[in-house]
């Protein structure tokens, strides 16, 4: 973004200084920017605003609203990426955007300055947001509470729609990868008309993508490369049970009948299977979205404005079949089961469900209606904007999940069991059968045993693994009021002011299936979510004209504003903001400004039912070898000096972090105060008028939220035990008494500690014409210098450094070089990310010594990881019979970014933000 064209970013205001005759266009000269709500001439604030146009998102390759933000330079990392199959929660499918690391929740998202709904957990879904309708999207990246309230942490992403259209306009583009799938489709149309008394805008999109297999890329086939066994399962396609006498997993011979321990043989590396072979990278969606909007004068100086959008997407995962263990759920095959190998004796099995993969299909239906009446009056010579309306927002999801264990039936299934009189295995007991049941032989498939009785066998399939549904839905209603206007006139210009009202009420809750509720399925238990909570809120602000055309101020003006919230879940809080801009000469603008911010506790926060979930990338510290404690005194006080973590089998990780064996159980609650913030912004915009097209400018940014929202993550929890010494930290588990392992953790929500993080934001243009067409250049990046977080308000625990590690990168960089002459145009993007530091995976540790304030003095391997660069481009024709041809390819080198173990936003080792390959597109648009 270039910071001179802020002066284009623009909400269109409601009148103009000046009323015109109704047959004429009402002329506007006093607009309104995102980040404050007054409305004024100059359009350059004291805040960073960046605008992305219309231009420019026609420009990129990229289909969605959501992927355009995703690669802005002041963007974290994607809250749930598509490269997260495992992810299953109410949001997956959505697409949420991340300010500054800080967390989606932590980044408001508005849609023509008005909120877009949330989910239950407080994520706005910018997916639902067709592309076909947006004009631009403003992003002030700076705190923003004072003006719009809660969430308004790390920045403001505000949509503004297409109105006032005529004509029609259809679009249609298609894409794929390289290797010939993740396609992506998307075809829209936007058709309008315009009168003397008012304009309505309709828009329409369906929208598809394709998945992208895990098993089509090499760095997701297996999820470490150069170790093959690393997404190889020993809970497999063929089962496998436990025989005491040898102390050894034995799997079925091929071609066997799979009965009779003489048919079984040592587990070995052929008798496992690749997870990743079921997997998806990147996961299929659909979407179909209707968009309208409408405006009627009814007097020269009042008009209706009314927004209407519904959104259908439709989303899927899929994973590998469940890796059932009959010790993680007490279902042992009973020695009396017709199929085990050693009659008599009750053995411990496992089991990958191969043949029934697990899938999840997510339905998420979207309705926004808002209206408002807008005016604007004349009163001593001055002129005065109001609104008033209403906003009303609905989702209603439903998820579908199947290829998950009924625990029950399972049990029923490997137990006792015979062959009756017709040759047919039964379930039960001779007169003592269990009806209904249909006995299962978890050693038979793949080429051993029979399909009967197998998971091949539809009747087996039927008998175990029961469908679930889970429904949920959120409301918001919201009633709002504003007025701005000026006041009197000072020495240097007008003073300016906004107030404001509203009231909003958010609801919510899911439901899971009746199975998921009482913990019967493989698919982890978990309990109904239902909340709602209402607040009222005014806020005020001010435009204070200092000085103005006098010796080093071309321009002085302070803003201040304050906004005042009163919760029924939690009670009150008022937020500030004060901000200056400063303009010693017409050249150079200099900015700053500091603000108060808060996030008000989500329904999920407050009032979630507990869930369990098997953690991934789980680390504990007192395993013998990979542990960052090992053999230390407070680990030996818990396990034996040769304690290993174990992992999905129930077998020693070959790493520092795995998934458990076992689910550990989160929740929430309901005395949860709002998470507090302080942001800072000091900077400036140089256009020298030397250099005409140019424009310059950096801003220094810091933001610290005090007393957080956290889910006590195990990680942390077993952190602060057995690395930072915080005792009573120790009581939030227990281990196994026998395997030491733990097997007991519940971790909730929280009030503790503070996340900081401060960089800078420099942002480069240049716009040229030559004989030879027009060039331009738009330069952004950002460059973290501090990300620290403490998950505890005890004071001497140091802070964790975060920058740097992981998918915190220090610098992210684009680069935008563009040309056009005539009907003809081209671009070439740069995307940079900088290199990090990433978990090691066993000798490929480039920095095996690290030291930092956070391991208290203790050394811990890391992997030291390359930056990467994506280049794109795209070239662009405009046709005589009024329509635009362009074609192009994002990662036009096919760049792969680097082999990252710690999984970041990722199921695999490779960060989630990255692109997985070349993908080549063509774009159609006809005007009519």
């Amino acid at each position: 973004m270039l910071p001179a064209a802020v002066a284009v970013a623009l909400v269109p205001a409601i009148a103009g200084a000046q009323e015109a005759p109704a047959s004429q266009a009402t002329t506007l000269d006093r607009i309104e920017v995102t980040g404050s709500r007054i409305r004024q001439v100059d359009v350059e604030t004291a805040q960073p605003v960046l605008m992305i146009s219309r231009a420019d998102i026609e420009n990129q390759g990229f289909s969605s609203v959501a992927d355009i933000l995703q690669n802005i330079s002041a963007a974290g990392s994607p809250a749930f990426s598509r490269a997260s199959p495992l992810t299953a929660n109410q949001e997956a499918g959505g697409s949420y955007i991340d300010l500054r690391n800080l967390g989606a929740q932590r980044t408001l998202v508005l849609i023509n300055g008005k909120r877009l709904g949330i989910s239950t957990s407080g994520y706005q879904d910018v997916s639902t947001i067709p592309s076909a309708v947006v004009e631009r999207i403003e992003v002030l990246k700076d705190g923003a509470s004072s003006i719009y309230g809660s969430d308004a942490i790390a920045g403001v992403i505000n949509i503004i729609t297409r109105s006032n259209f005529d004509g029609a306009e259809v679009n249609a583009y298609y894409g794929q990868y390289g290797q010939g799938d993740g396609t992506v489709q998307n075809y829209d149309f936007v058709t309008g008309f315009s009168g003397d008394r008012g304009s309505v805008t309709i828009g329409a999109e369906y929208h598809q993508e394709d998945e992208v297999w895990a098993k089509d890329r090499w760095f997701s086939e297996d999820t470490r490369p150069g170790y093959p066994s690393a997404s190889l399962t020993t809970v497999g396609q063929w089962g496998n049970w436990y025989d005491e006498a040898t102390e050894q997993w034995m799997a079925p011979d091929r071609g066997s009948n799979a009965i009779g321990a003489g048919n079984f043989h040592p587990q070995t590396s052929a008798d496992t299977s690749r997870a990743s072979d079921q997997m998806h990278l990147r996961t299929p969606q659909e979407r179909r979205s209707l968009f309208a909007s409408a405006n009627w004068e009814i007097t020269d100086n009042i008009r209706f404005t009314s927004d209407l959008a519904y959104n259908q997407r439709d989303s899927f995962r899929q994973i590998a079949g469940y890796p059932m263990q009959s010790a993680a759920f007490d279902t042992p095959m009973s020695g009396d089961s017709a199929f085990n190998p050693v009659p008599g004796t009750d053995i411990d099995w496992r089991r990958r469900g191969w043949e029934t993969p697990r899938t999840t299909q997510s339905d998420l239906t979207t309705w926004r209606f808002t209206a408002a009446i807008e005016g604007s009056f004349q009163l001593a010579d001055r002129y005065f904007d109001w609104d008033v309306g209403t906003l009303y927002n609905e989702t209603n999801l439903t998820t579908t999940n199947n290829g998950n264990f009924y625990i029950p039936n399972v049990a029923n299934a490997v137990g006792p069991s015979f062959v009756n009189g017709q040759g047919n295995v039964v379930c039960g007991t001779p007169g003592a059968e269990i009806a209904g049941c249909v006995p299962w032989n978890p050693f038979a498939g793949f080429g051993t045993g029979a399909v009967a009785n197998s998971l091949d066998d539809p009747n087996v399939i039927g008998y175990l693994f029961k469908e679930e549904h889970a429904t949920g839905s959120t409301q918001t209603n919201s009633y709002f009021a504003n007025l701005a206007g000026s006041l009197f006139t000072l020495p240097a210009g007008d003073l300016g002011f906004a107030i404001g009202y509203e009231t909003r009420k958010e609801q919510g809750g899911f439901s899971p299936d009746a199975i998921a509720q009482t913990g019967d399925s493989t698919n982890l238990a978990s309990g109904n979510t239902y909340g709602r909570y209402t607040l009222d809120e005014f806020y005020g602000e001010l435009s204070i004209p200092v000085l103005a055309d006098v010796a080093f101020a071309k321009e002085l003006t302070l803003n201040v504003a304050s906004r005042y919230s009163d919760y029924d879940s939690f009670g009150d809080t008022t937020n500030n903001k004060f901000g200056f801009k400063w303009r010693p000469f017409d050249d150079l603008l200099v900015r700053g400004t500091w603000a108060d911010g808060f996030r008000a506790p989500t329904i999920s926060d407050l009032y979630g039912g507990g869930s369990q979930t098997f953690t991934t990338n789980f680390s504990d510290p007192c395993d013998s070898i990979y542990g960052a404690a090992r053999g230390s005194a407070r680990c030996l006080q818990d396990v034996a000096a040769n304690y290993r973590q174990l992992k999905q089998g129930f077998i020693p990780v070959d790493s520092e972090a795995d998934q458990t064996p076992v689910p550990f159980t989160s929740g929430s609650n309901p005395n949860l105060q709002p998470e507090l913030a302080k942001s800072k912004t000091i900077g400036f915009v140089y256009s020298p008028n030397y250099v005409q097209g140019l424009s310059v400018g950096l801003d220094w940014w810091n933001i610290k939220i005090t007393d957080t929202v956290v889910s006590d993550s195990p990680n942390q929890i077993l952190r602060d035990c057995y690395i930072a010494g915080i005792e009573s930290r120790c009581n939030n588990f227990s281990r196994d008494p026998v395997l030491g392992i733990v097997t007991d953790l519940t971790y909730g929500m929280r009030n503790a500690g503070y996340t900081e993080t401060e960089g800078f934001d420099l942002d480069v243009g240049y716009r040229m014409d030559t004989d030879y067409g027009r060039f331009g250049l738009n330069w952004q990046s950002t460059y973290v210098s501090k990300y620290e977080q403490r998950q505890t308000d005890d004071v001497d625990v140091v802070p964790s450094q975060y920058n740097g590690f992981g998918s915190n990168f220090r610098v992210r960089s684009n680069a935008n070089l563009s040309w056009s002459q005539g009907d003809f145009s081209a671009s070439w993007g740069m995307r940079y990310y900088s290199g990090t530091k990433d978990n090691c995976y066993l000798d490929r540790c480039n920095i095996p010594q690290y030291q930092a304030p956070d391991t208290n003095g203790k050394i811990v391997k890391y992997n030291r990881v390359g930056g990467s660069t994506f280049h794109d481009v795209q070239v662009g024709w405009k046709a005589p019979w009024n329509a635009k041809v362009s074609i192009g390819a994002n990662n036009v080198f096919g760049h792969y970014g680097p082999i990252m173990h710690s999984q970041p936003n990722s199921n695999f080792a490779y960060y989630g933000g990255y692109d997985i390959g070349r993908f080549m597109y063509l774009k159609y648009q006809q005007n009519f």
